[in-house]
C-alpha cells in the first residue's frame, strides 16, 4: 500500500516536520489539530469552546481534502489541559456526530503547543 500525504490551505499548516494527515489505504490518520486559525496561524481564543470548534472545524477541513467526513470517524484521542473543561468540550464535540459517535479516548495533559487547552488527533475511513 502507499503512503499518500493529505495537506489543505484550509487547516493549519504543519508546526513540525509532520503531515496535516496520512492516508494509507482507506483509513485516514490526522496529525493533532490545534485551535489556529488557518489564515494567521494563531490561537483563535482562550475560550476552550471555540477553541474546541476551531479544532474541529480543522479537521473537517482536512476530511474534505481527503473525501472523508465525521460520520465516517472510528476513533479519536481528545488532549486536554484542565478535565474540569471537559463539559464544555464534550458539549461543541457532541454537535459534530449523530447517534454513532466514534471510540474516543481523552485525557489531560500538563501542556500543549502554544498552551493551547486542546487537542484532537483522528482516525477516519476513506471510501
Amino acid at each position: 500500500m502507499n503512503k499518500k500525504v493529505i495537506s489543505t490551505q484550509n487547516a493549519p499548516a504543519a508546526i513540525g516536520p509532520y503531515s496535516q494527515a496520512i492516508q494509507i489505504g482507506n483509513l485516514l490518520y490526522t496529525s493533532g489539530q490545534v485551535p489556529f486559525d488557518p489564515q494567521t496561524m494563531e490561537v483563535v481564543s482562550q475560550d476552550i469552546k471555540e477553541q474546541t470548534k476551531r479544532v474541529m472545524e480543522n479537521l473537517k477541513a482536512i476530511f474534505d481534502e481527503a473525501g472523508t467526513s465525521f460520520d465516517k470517524v472510528v476513533k479519536m484521542t481528545v488532549f486536554i489541559k484542565d478535565m474540569n473543561q471537559f463539559g464544555d468540550i464534550n458539549e461543541v464535540y457532541a454537535t459534530y456526530f449523530g447517534d454513532t459517535p466514534p471510540a474516543r479516548s481523552c485525557v489531560e495533559v500538563a501542556r500543549l503547543p502554544r498552551d493551547v487547552g486542546i487537542e484532537i488527533e483522528a482516525i477516519a475511513i476513506v471510501d
